[in-house]
């Protein structure tokens, strides 16, 4: 049945059924890093070998790598974190194109409704990491960036990867979202931006040896 035709009442149990599946699948997790990325990056990009050297180095130490459980970048931290240590979780959608689960997993769950997917991505997140990405890895970024600055959750590292990537969207936050007042000059401090997957692992590692 399409969710137009679907009764609200019916709609709103759908949404609590991926909640609590959600929860209890995860519910063991502790200290994860929430890893996100384009789908479009193929497998020979320099962008792909980065994801799969971070989910290595993540999972080599025992933390569990959560990312969106499709093609591309979430794919390639998948696959550095699968057979290691730490646990490889992707969060899959349900979307028209693009997305379909890839194959290294260890726990992998289903969603249609974005706003639960992100809820699980927050919810055992000691760490966020932005890989190159589109739309959507900006989309996730913002959230955690925001859910930071408004003290929703507590602060974590939040790295993003590749200097020449990110570049002008920190010039435009620099040049005209603080210089319109639209943010203060502490919120520029709620991110890193490294070109090395072993950096956002050291600067992540570092604090959660120094987390309570």
């Amino acid at each position: 049945m399409l969710d137009v035709k679907m009764p609200e009442a019916w709609r709103v149990l759908r949404i609590q059924s991926e909640l609590v599946d959600g929860i209890e699948r995860l519910v063991a997790l502790s200290g994860a890093v929430t890893v996100f990325g384009g789908a479009r990056f193929t497998e020979d990009s320099p962008e792909y070998q980065q994801g799969v050297k971070l989910g290595e180095l993540l999972a080599a130490e025992g933390v569990p790598v959560i990312t969106g459980g499709g093609p591309g970048l979430m794919e390639a931290c998948n696959r550095g974190a699968f057979d290691q240590p730490g646990t490889s979780i992707g969060l899959n959608i349900e979307l028209p194109f693009e997305q379909a689960a890839n194959p290294y997993q260890d726990i992998s769950l289903n969603f249609r409704y974005f706003f639960v997917r992100k809820f699980m991505f927050v919810k055992h997140a000691v760490g966020f990491v932005g890989l190159p990405g589109g739309y959507g890895t900006l989309d996730e970024l913002f959230e955690a960036l925001t859910l930071v600055q408004t003290q929703k959750v507590r602060r974590f590292p939040i790295v993003l990867v590749g200097k020449r990537y990110w570049a002008g969207l920190y010039n435009w936050l620099v040049d005209t979202v603080l210089e319109r007042n639209c943010i203060d000059a502490s919120d520029l401090d709620l991110f890193h931006i490294v070109d090395t997957v072993e950096e956002t692992a050291d600067l992540i590692m570092k604090y959660m040896r120094t987390r309570d």
